[in-house]
């Protein structure tokens, strides 16, 4: 009995491995499921990175894992906007700044921008201007501000309280020069571009992922020292190995780009809704990024102590001097109060935040419930007569004239320029149909009550817009001088237009009305205030949360 035993066990054992030997062989990491191939790129055969495990955290980020919620006033509205119905929406996980940008993280951007592209030479100092936050935001006619004018964004004792001042446009910048500036860090920390590589550019040999990703010869101004010059780049060369020389998208090492997030992402992760969810039921009418329904806490230890900054009541902007103060007239240093459930600082109050999306009254999630976004624009890459992707040089820097007056540069010596998606992306599409879908479904002629034909052909140019905002015109002479034309048209409805952006939570300068993170207001995008800043947010590629989490 006891060998027969022993046989059946032998036997069930050598199955088991058989079976998980066969299993292992026909596994990702050791073959292709398709072919049966070797995936390794050994001699000239197909190369797949098998060892990759999930996407790193980049410098500055937390991780938001993604999940349905109710967007929009779960409270009364009682101002009666009707601009935040509630709607249900899911988003993807992704990742947010910790903290709103600061000071000395945007002072970096401009020492970087000042030492690339000297102010000093004619040809970039618009490119160093368009930059500089406008500090002029501090002043106001019947009080005393200049000490902030003068020190807020340079002096050390600010250094870590957020940056404002900055426009949508250039907290747009910003996150692009962030992006490139993380990655070129990457590559070189993993030997694949030269050591110091990031410190030894110029104007005319700047970093772009993208243009590495899709032309590596061409970064850094066409460098192959600086592009290809690491210990890894050689080693790879050494082993013939010629088509990897340079990292790919494939391989997983470079991160996504650091953006703006989109308001349905910015509002799910100021909700913090991780205490409340029971299984996967939705539970509660949240109002504002912590607990409970009050501006104070109700903890045992720090009972009555502010949550938030925020104004008070008229003329009290942080309360009694003392206890109950809430530490700051202005703004705050950043984590000055406890973050909310998924770790993220100052969600409400201290300065509200520039979010992705162009500004309409209605969340059309009739149409779309899923990574709701309004302001797609689709672009591709320019491609010159050699079939070779254009790149930006220092000649041909483009700048735009905003409203106001102020010089923005449209792209930067490096990157692909881009162009608008034409037929050949959109022939026979369902999903999308032209370029610039920043009015689709509402504001464009189709959406007004005005519209009476579906037919193409018909000129519905007269027919009158929804959104009729100013257009104010801004041009300039030979000699450089603006010419500054202001709409004073009395026929103009609304100040909405495909040109002003969303931003969200309340800052020091507000009631506690507006902490709550459904709460939306709007402005130009070229604009800029003393209470408004912004933080970036990434994507996440891969799973969805990083707990290995399985369906049961």
């Amino acid at each position: 009995m006891k060998l027969n035993l022993a046989l059946k066990i032998f036997a069930v054992a050598t199955v088991a491995l058989t079976v998980a030997s066969c299993s292992k062989s026909n596994n990702y990491k050791d073959s292709s499921r398709g072919t049966g191939w070797k995936v390794d790129g050994k001699d000239g055969g197909f190369k797949a990175n098998t060892d990759y495990t999930e996407q790193a955290t980049g410098p500055g980020l937390v991780f938001v894992e993604g999940g349905t919620f109710t967007m929009g006033k779960v409270q009364d509205d009682v101002m009666h906007d009707w601009n935040n119905s509630p709607n249900q929406q899911h988003v993807q996980s992704f990742y947010m700044d910790e903290t709103e940008v600061t000071n000395v993280m945007y002072l970096e951007y401009l020492d970087w921008i000042k030492k690339v592209f000297p102010p000093t030479d004619e040809n970039y100092r618009n490119i160093y201007l368009g930059a500089l936050p406008d500090t002029l935001v501090w002043r106001n006619r019947l009080g005393f501000n200049e000490t902030m004018t003068e020190n807020y964004l340079r002096h050390p004792a600010f250094a870590n309280y957020p940056v404002v001042g900055v426009s949508w446009l250039q907290a747009v910048e910003f996150s692009d020069w962030r992006s490139n500036r993380v990655n070129e860090l990457i590559l070189e920390e993993q030997g694949f571009t030269a050591r110091g590589a990031r410190n030894d550019v110029e104007a005319t040999s700047t970093f772009d992922t993208e243009t590495y990703l899709n032309s590596p010869t061409l970064a850094y101004g066409g460098s192959d020292s600086l592009a290809r010059g690491g210990r890894a780049s050689e080693s790879r060369m050494k082993r013939n190995d010629s088509t990897n020389i340079f990292v790919q998208r494939k391989d997983g090492i470079l991160l996504p780009k650091y953006r703006l997030p989109t308001e349905a992402e910015w509002e799910y992760a100021a909700l913090g809704l991780s205490e409340l969810r029971s299984y996967n039921v939705y539970r509660g009418r949240k109002k504002y990024p912590w607990n409970g329904s009050y501006t104070r806490s109700a903890s045992r230890r720090t009972r009555g102590d502010h949550l938030a900054n925020f104004k008070q009541a008229d003329g009290d902007y942080g309360g009694i001097a003392g206890w109950s103060d809430d530490n700051a007239d202005i703004t705050a240093e950043v984590q000055t109060y406890e973050p909310n459930d998924f770790g993220l600082y100052d969600m409400a109050g201290n300065v509200s935040e520039w979010v992705a999306d162009v500004y309409r009254p209605i969340v059309d999630d009739e149409f779309n419930d899923f990574n709701y976004y309004r302001g797609n624009v689709y672009t591709k890459n320019a491609i010159d007569e050699e079939g070779k992707v254009r790149v930006v040089t220092v000649d041909s820097i483009v700048y735009d004239t905003l409203a106001n007056g102020k010089v923005v540069a449209r792209d930067l010596p490096g990157e692909i320029l881009q162009v608008p998606v034409d037929e050949d992306e959109t022939y026979l599409r369902t999903q999308f149909s032209q370029s610039d879908n920043r009015n689709f479904r509402d504001g464009d002629r189709r959406s007004t009550r005005y519209f009476e034909s579906f037919d193409d052909d018909e000129d519905q140019s007269e027919a009158p817009a929804m959104y009729d905002a100013p257009r104010h015109k801004v041009s300039s002479d030979s000699t450089g001088t603006l010419s500054r034309e202001f709409d004073e048209s009395n026929s103009r409805t609304t100040l909405i237009n495909d040109e002003v952006r969303v931003y969200k939570g309340g800052s020091w300068r507000d009631r506690a009305y507006w902490l709550d993170p459904a709460q939306r207001r709007f402005l130009p995008q070229g604009m800029a205030t003393d209470d408004i800043g912004f933080r970036c947010a990434m994507s996440r590629v891969g799973s969805k949360s990083k707990s290995g989490k399985r369906a049961r």
